[in-house]
């Protein structure tokens, strides 16, 4: 990425994206890390689980890599994985999903990298939490562990049976820290 110097978050926005995905905070732009292989299949692992949770009803409605901007606080990020209430799915004019997304999500789900620094992420999950997201996950593929954020709560580093609980926002959904790590073992989907 070649930007010098502080753009506007228009500016930012106009950018064409790249990959790894950039991100904004107030005037900085900064390139996430390149998602490996444990990083990708816990990133799929965590969208399916949103994804399927109540269905057929589709009372979820999950995300991966899709950028949020909070317009009021110059930033702009690109969690792991979101999800939403299906009544709280951001819309546009047409009664479709918003392209661009501005409605902070339910959950929003960091997955650290190799290169990342842990106290930055956990930073970044406690800044969803006081921009309005309701929980926030961080998951350490490495440490085989997750931590939850929820307003004035942090919990962590969970392990092993320890439940990952997000019934709070999304009624019956739990899972254990093990059952997600399952998906690092080969055949498992």
């Amino acid at each position: 990425m070649a930007v010098t110097g502080q753009l506007t978050l228009d500016e930012f926005l106009r950018l064409p994206e790249e990959k790894p995905a950039l991100e904004y905070a107030q005037g900085v732009v900064s390139q996430k890390m390149p998602p490996m292989g444990w990083h990708s299949k816990l990133q799929g692992e965590l969208y399916f689980r949103f994804r399927m949770h109540g269905y057929p009803r589709r009372l979820v409605s999950a995300f991966s890599e899709a950028r949020v901007t909070w317009p009021e606080v110059r930033r702009s990020f690109v969690p792991d994985v979101i999800a939403y209430r299906v009544e709280r799915e951001p819309t546009d004019p047409n009664g479709l999903i918003a392209d661009h997304l501005t409605v902070p999500p339910d959950v929003a789900v960091e997955i650290w990298s190799a290169g990342q620094v842990l106290s930055a992420q956990m930073d970044r999950c406690r800044w969803y939490i006081a921009h309005d997201v309701p929980i926030s996950l961080l998951v350490h593929p490495e440490r085989r562990t997750v931590w939850t954020f929820r307003p004035g709560v942090e919990s962590g580093p969970l392990q092993a049976a320890r439940v990952v609980d997000l019934s709070d926002v999304f009624e019956g959904l739990s899972f254990s820290v093990a059952e997600l790590f399952e998906a690092l073992r080969p055949g498992s989907g």
